[in-house]
């Protein structure tokens, strides 16, 4: 493989398209927004000046990642000479079903399509293909550049071929690839929205407040960021929508979202993204201030 097409420009579409470049892969980031895209390539300008400072890649290291990655905002450009397309849009279902089904019939025959969905079932996503056998998951960790995972989902339908030929990619961009089946949350998300959901219901039944959930939880059980850090992070619609997936999959009620995620997310706090969540945060700080709703 030696051309990647990336769809989606937002946080995880631009660190993979950084770490497939800096292997010097020829990469297309594909954005409908042309100000995402150019978002995205300060992003990883700013990523790659930080990689710099810290001795991990030299001036002509990061020229040349520079130099590997294109934009675009259709897909007459990337997708027609593609091996690989990964997509990284918005994580919506319905949005992923049309990107596939476009997928199939403007992609080469020989391209795998791959999606970087946390929940949302490859085999469905693979459906609307002609293509099933070569449909797979690349679940990449937040930040991507960092995180050394890569959660690789075989579909019922993905061939070990395909398979094996995304395991050997992700080792040559450095990461660590597992290999899990098809079922609702796949491994990484079956595990830890769970405890982020015990970790609001704890909250929310007033067992403790905010800081004294992360505290125990950072300093106990040696996590690098509390649940609800973290919940913030990821973003609580994207919480509550891998929350949903899994109870309506599982049928299980352990799944059922906390009412009060719900009413977050309803309200509009999403967390760092949006500004407030179970803490607020203010441009340019780097200071952990728990939201006035739970001070």
């Amino acid at each position: 493989m030696k051309n990647i097409a990336v769809i989606g420009a937002g946080t995880m579409g631009n660190g993979i398209a950084h770490v497939f470049a800096q292997q010097g892969y020829a990469v297309t980031l594909i954005d409908v927004d042309e100000q995402r895209l150019q978002q995205a390539l300060q992003t990883i300008h700013k990523n790659l000046d930080r990689q710099l400072s810290k001795g991990t890649i030299t001036a002509d290291e990061k020229q040349a990642t520079i130099a590997n990655i294109d934009t675009a905002v259709n897909w007459e450009k990337g997708i027609p000479v593609a091996d690989l397309v990964i997509e990284a849009a918005t994580e919506r279902e319905g949005t992923k079903l049309d990107i596939f089904e476009a997928l199939d019939a403007a992609a080469p025959e020989h391209c795998i399509l791959a999606s970087n969905t946390s929940s949302i079932s490859i085999t469905k996503i693979a459906s609307v293909t002609k293509r099933a056998d070569k449909v797979i998951g690349m679940h990449f960790m937040n930040p991507v550049p960092v995180m050394k995972l890569v959660e690789i989902i075989n579909g019922y339908g993905t061939s070990k071929q395909t398979t094996a030929s995304i395991v050997q990619l992700s080792e040559a961009i450095n990461k660590v690839p597992c290999v899990v089946n098809d079922y609702p949350g796949f491994v990484a998300n079956r595990i830890l929205m769970p405890m982020i959901n015990e970790a609001i219901y704890t909250l929310f039944e007033g067992v403790a407040g905010v800081h004294e959930i992360d505290t125990v939880m950072k300093l106990g059980m040696a996590h690098p960021m509390g649940p609800l850090q973290l919940a913030d992070f990821i973003g609580l619609d994207v919480c509550l929508s891998i929350l949903r997936i899994l109870h309506e999959g599982f049928g299980n009620p352990k799944y059922a979202p906390c009412p009060l995620l719900v009413n977050m997310v309803t309200a509009g706090h999403l967390g760092a993204k949006s500004g407030n969540g179970f803490y607020a945060y203010t441009p340019g700080s780097k200071e952990l201030v728990v939201s006035p709703m739970f001070a």
